[in-house]
């Protein structure tokens, strides 16, 4: 019975292999074996590696922010960022050069105020004005980072990749003695904050014993207070007087986290205080207002507040007492000048390195971006100023901007300062090409047109 079995089973498989397939088969065997003869024969193609752009700024005074100055150096960039700062540096034969000897090379300055420089207060991705006049006299004044709205961008003439640097950058909360109920939530709103980070701390303690226990409720608690209280945000006050001074400092102290306080112009005054509670301050050095008559106590404004909260310990963040660029009217104290309103604080005591970091890497770090922008060191952002003179001299121009390794200023080519001081024709004019060697059979004589030969 097996082996009658077997037989039969053998001659179907028999018949089934001289059966021949289904035409619908054939075809799209015959197809299949067409697409994969024509997939070996295609080449495969390989993604395009951009290839890296390199500029070399060259023979500049490198004033580096971080108190270092490097005289006759070469900043060399690549692909929008610092590769090294030196001399005798390697380079490619690629690299575009900037001939910037005889100058000073600064890092780009930043300004935690600005107004109508981007065409738009917020959503800058969308509303980005990157031909804007005023753009091009920000640059002009050596700015090139600003902080809109709420967000810190980059000013990148003619260009809108990557101008957004920070979003939300800074969070802002009422505690001043002309609102107190509002001063009143903040103080109640911190003691809850502060309250649930103690639960869930002791939480966190607890649930090694228990895994079952539940984490501690957030009702009723607002987030950016415990944010703040963690550090991950720095609350900002705006605060003039000594009072209101006091009692943010205090209330920084008695919670732990570190203020950032906008005007302080009485800071002068309470400056150990400030300190002691771990804040900063953003200043305008020309800022006057006089005490008020009912007050024996010292206050008002001082030339020498910015200098005095430096010596106490609170980093000064420089700003000028108007936001926007002005073209008419009384100008000198608008984002044009904020060279001057450095220079003014220099004036009243405050050290020209203080100064110089008050308008560079202080509000880049106020703004969390001092990892970026602010001084020039490897791996940060290649974006700096080429100047004429010292920074902080009501003289000195910008010769030219950079933003991400290019230059989108250029003084002598634009039209708003490129009649004053124009520089030297031979900084103008391409480098000279060398001479090509002689071979022997090439004007070999002594005595020939050449003179080579001829001594003295």
């Amino acid at each position: 019975m097996m082996r009658s079995l077997e037989r039969t089973l053998s001659m179907l498989a028999v018949l089934a292999l001289a059966v021949p397939a289904p035409a619908w088969a054939q075809d799209d065997e015959e197809k299949k074996d067409d697409e994969q003869a024509e997939a070996a024969e295609e080449p495969t193609e390989e993604p395009i590696e951009e290839a890296d752009s390199w500029l070399a700024v060259v023979g500049g005074d490198v004033y580096t922010g971080t108190g270092s100055v490097l005289r006759d150096a070469t900043v060399l960039c690549k692909n929008g960022k610092i590769e090294e700062i030196g001399y005798d540096l390697w380079m490619p034969a690629e690299v575009e050069l900037l001939d910037v000897t005889g100058y000073r090379v600064y890092p780009g300055l930043v300004a935690v105020n600005s107004r109508g420089l981007f065409g738009g207060s917020s959503d800058l991705e969308n509303t980005y004005n990157a031909f804007g006049r005023n753009l091009t006299l920000a640059l002009a004044a050596g700015i090139t980072t600003a902080l809109s709205g709420n967000e810190a961008a980059k000013l990148k003439f003619g260009d809108m990749e990557g101008v957004v640097l920070e979003k939300n950058v800074f969070t802002t909360f009422q505690y001043s003695k002309s609102s107190p109920a509002a001063k009143r939530t903040t103080r109640e709103r911190f003691e809850k904050a502060a309250e649930y980070l103690r639960r869930y701390a002791q939480w966190e303690i607890d649930k090694k014993k228990d895994k079952e226990l539940k984490e501690p409720s957030k009702k009723g608690i607002e987030q950016q207070y415990v944010d703040a209280l963690r550090g991950k945000i720095r609350p900002v006050f705006a605060a003039t007087e000594r009072t209101d001074l006091l009692e943010i400092a205090r209330l920084a102290q008695r919670f732990g986290f570190r203020p950032i306080i906008r005007g302080c112009r009485e800071g002068w005054v309470v400056a150990d205080e400030l300190g002691r509670a771990g804040s900063a301050a953003i200043v305008t050095a020309r800022d006057r207002r006089t005490k008020g008559e009912q007050f024996v106590r010292e206050g008002g404004s001082s030339i020498e507040n910015a200098a005095i909260l430096s010596a106490a310990g609170v980093p000064v963040t420089i700003i000028p007492s108007s936001p926007g660029i002005s073209l008419g009217g009384i100008v000198g104290r608008d984002l044009m000048h904020l060279t001057i309103e450095a220079g003014f604080a220099v004036r009243g005591g405050l050290s020209e390195a203080a100064a110089l970091a008050g308008i560079t890497i202080e509000p880049a770090r106020l703004m969390g971006i001092d990892h970026r922008v602010g001084a020039l060191e490897a791996g940060k952002d290649a974006d700096m100023i080429v100047t004429d003179g010292d920074i902080l001299h009501y003289q000195t121009f910008v010769q030219w901007a950079i933003v991400d390794a290019k230059i989108v200023y250029d003084k002598q080519a634009e039209l708003f300062f490129a009649h004053i001081r124009p520089r030297p024709e031979s900084l103008l004019a391409p480098p000279a090409e060398p001479p090509a060697e002689e071979t022997e059979d090439e004007g070999g004589d002594e005595g020939g047109e050449s003179g080579e030969g001829d001594e003295g």
